[in-house]
C-alpha cells in the first residue's frame, strides 16, 4: 500500500516536471490526482510513459483523500488552498514564494538542511525555495561547513522558463519574428528578451532591490545560517531552460581551491567540472534534464582575505522546483511519516 498524491499545477511547466519526476523516481504513490484551475478541467496530462490523467479542479478537491500535495500554481493559490488542504490532514510542499518566510514553515532543500522538516506538523506547509537559492546554497553547503561563509555576491542569469510556459513561447516568437522583420511583441517582460538580458525580476522593492534579489537574500540565510550577509542581482537572459550564476564568497577561515573542489564534489546533488581549458565548464544548456548541480570555474579572488568565485548552473524546471519537492516528500516517506 502506497501514499495518494495531488500536484496542484499539473498542467504548468513546474506541475507537469514533477509528475514526470515522481514516475521517474517510483514514488510509492497507489494514487496520483493532477489538480489545476476550472479552466483546465478534463484536460490529460502525462504521468510516467503509458499513463495520462485527467485534470480535476484544485478549488473543490477534497483534500483529505490525499496524504501529499505539491503545489506549483502561484501565490495566489498557495495562499487560499494550501491552509485548506493542510487542515484537511494533507501535507503540503509549496513551490511558491507566499510561505517561504512564514514563522513555523520549514524552507528545505533536503542534502543541505533535510533536519528543519522535523517542524512540518506546525503547519502542515513546506515550503521549496526558489529556484536560483537551491542551487546556490547546495553548491555552498559543504563549502560553509568548512570554513564559515561570511558574505556572498552573486549575479544570475535566469532562463525564461522559470515565469512559465508564456515567457517560453514569447522568447521564441521574438526570436523567429526577428528573422522576419516582425516588431517584437512584449507581454511577459518588460523589454524585448530575444537576443537582450534583462537585469528585472519581478517587482521592485523601496531600496531598489527586486522582489528576487530579495528572495535569494532572505531565503540563504534562513537555509544555511542568518548571520550570512548576501547581495544578489537577478538578470533574466534568453535562454529556455537552465539557470547560471557567478558567486563570489568570503570566508571566516582559509580555504583553498583544489579543498573547496573536493568538498562540493562530494556533497550529494553537486558535480564539479572544471578544467581551465576550453569546455572544461559547464553551461545551462547541457544540465537541461539533471538532477544535480554543476560547478565550474572556482578560483581563488585575491581581493579579499578568504575568497573564492564559482559559476554554477541547473536546471531550474528540476532541481530548482520538482525535483527538489519530490525529495522532500521522499523525506517525509522515510524519515516522518507513518508507514504504508
Amino acid at each position: 500500500m502506497g501514499f495518494k498524491i495531488a500536484v496542484v499545477g499539473a498542467t504548468g511547466n513546474v506541475g507537469r516536471e514533477m509528475l514526470n519526476t515522481l514516475a521517474e523516481r517510483k514514488f510509492p504513490a497507489d494514487e496520483i490526482f493532477a489538480l489545476a484551475s476550472s479552466k483546465s478541467i478534463g484536460r490529460t496530462v502525462s504521468y510516467g510513459e503509458d499513463d495520462d490523467l485527467t485534470v480535476a479542479d484544485a478549488a473543490t478537491f477534497d483534500f483529505s483523500k490525499v496524504d501529499i500535495a505539491l503545489f506549483s500554481a502561484g501565490g495566489e493559490t498557495a495562499k487560499k488552498l494550501a491552509p485548506k488542504a493542510a487542515e484537511a490532514g494533507c501535507i503540503v510542499i509549496d513551490n511558491s514564494s507566499y510561505w517561504r518566510m512564514e514563522p513555523g514553515v520549514p524552507l528545505v532543500v533536503p542534502e543541505v538542511n533535510a533536519d528543519a522538516l522535523s517542524g512540518y506538523a506546525k503547519k502542515n506547509i513546506i515550503a521549496n525555495p526558489n529556484c536560483s537559492t537551491i542551487q546556490m546554497v547546495l553548491a555552498l553547503k559543504p563549502l560553509h561547513d568548512m570554513a564559515g561563509i561570511k558574505r556572498i555576491v552573486v549575479s544570475t542569469y535566469q532562463s525564461v522558463s522559470g515565469a512559465g510556459r508564456a515567457a517560453m513561447d514569447e522568447l521564441f516568437n521574438q526570436t523567429r519574428g526577428i528573422y522576419v522583420n516582425d516588431p517584437p511583441q512584449k507581454e511577459e517582460f518588460t523589454k524585448q528578451i530575444a537576443f537582450n538580458v534583462i537585469p528585472h525580476i519581478d517587482s521592485f522593492m523601496d531600496d531598489g532591490a527586486t522582489r528576487e534579489e530579495w528572495k535569494m537574500t532572505v531565503e540563504t540565510r534562513k537555509i544555511l545560517d542568518p548571520e550570512i550577509a548576501v547581495h544578489a542581482t537577478c538578470v533574466r537572459v534568453p535562454v529556455f531552460v537552465g539557470h547560471g550564476e557567478a558567486v563570489n564568497i568570503e570566508f571566516e577561515k582559509p580555504i583553498t581551491v583544489e579543498d573547496a573542489r573536493k568538498a562540493m564534489k562530494d556533497f550529494p546533488g553537486v558535480s564539479v567540472v572544471d578544467y581551465r581549458q576550453d569546455e572544461g565548464y559547464v553551461t545551462p544548456q547541457e544540465v537541461q534534464g539533471e538532477d544535480n548541480v554543476f560547478v565550474s570555474r572556482v578560483r581563488k579572488d585575491p581581493t579579499v582575505e578568504n575568497g573564492l568565485s564559482l559559476w554554477c548552473v541547473g536546471d531550474n524546471l528540476r532541481k530548482g522546483a520538482a525535483l527538489n519537492a519530490v525529495q522532500i516528500a521522499e523525506k517525509l516517506v522515510a524519515d516522518f511519516l507513518p508507514k504504508k
